[in-house]
């Protein structure tokens, strides 16, 4: 990434609103295995997702977050928060975590492979990744594709300016897989009918074309899909 494109993203990050860092995510507690004493929260925004973890499990919780603000929030909240990028160069240590979560980061990330092949580096035997990814197949963004011919950036969502990666069920696989880990749960999250029920004329639109057969088709009603992977 060149010098302007990082400019980009910093100013991109920071403009953002406070909320955006502040997403407690319970749809994602399920994927924490119950067992998990240790955990590192990668791109922990203000902690809420952290904070809802340590009160479910009773878990020592570490987040990694490189947006300032964000973290001096998350460092009230959890056990230990570290300012900066998901590399090498953080200090992490090695074999220390039990569970390693992504809630909606892999997507922001140049290289979520290398990521993901690093994280096995700080997992203890038998440890966990857990990952919520946006689908790029999600109904409401391909009918805006495919019948509209819109593809517009914004500053949340699938279509979310600083994400630099887009995923499917199926790529996603390829993801983790590639990666060196066994995917123990991949499933949709989010239903698209439970999320926009006010959306009359899309939704039957959806009805419509979820009839038609294919697992691409009925992946079209997620919002992101959930991960849980152990390495192989």
């Amino acid at each position: 990434m060149n010098q302007n494109q990082d400019s980009f993203l910093q100013k991109a990050y920071a403009d953002k609103e406070q909320t955006y860092y502040d997403g407690s995510r319970p749809d994602m507690l399920s994927f924490i295995p119950a067992s998990t004493r240790c955990l590192l929260d990668v791109g922990c925004g203000g902690g809420a997702f952290g904070a809802a973890v340590k009160s479910a499990i009773g878990c020592e919780v570490w987040g990694i977050e490189p947006e300032l603000d964000a973290s001096n929030r998350a460092a009230a909240r959890l056990d230990r928060v570290i300012t900066g990028l998901f590399s090498e160069d953080a200090g992490l240590p090695s074999k220390h975590f039990d569970c390693i979560v992504f809630n909606d980061v892999l997507e922001h990330m140049l290289d979520p492979a290398k990521a993901l092949v690093y994280a096995k580096s700080l997992l203890q035997d038998g440890g966990t990744i857990v990952a919520s990814i946006p689908n790029i197949g999600h109904f409401p963004t391909i009918w805006r594709l495919a019948i509209l011919g819109e593809w517009e950036y914004g500053e949340r969502g699938i279509l979310d300016k600083t994400h630099l990666r887009f995923f499917t069920r199926q790529s996603i696989r390829t993801l983790f897989e590639s990666s060196g880990y066994r995917l123990d749960r991949l499933e949709g999250i989010n239903d698209y009918c439970q999320l926009i029920p006010a959306d009359r004329r899309l939704w039957r639109y959806y009805k419509f074309f979820s009839l038609l057969p294919g697992s691409g088709i009925r992946d079209m009603r997620y919002l992101q899909f959930g991960v849980r992977a152990t390495v192989k």
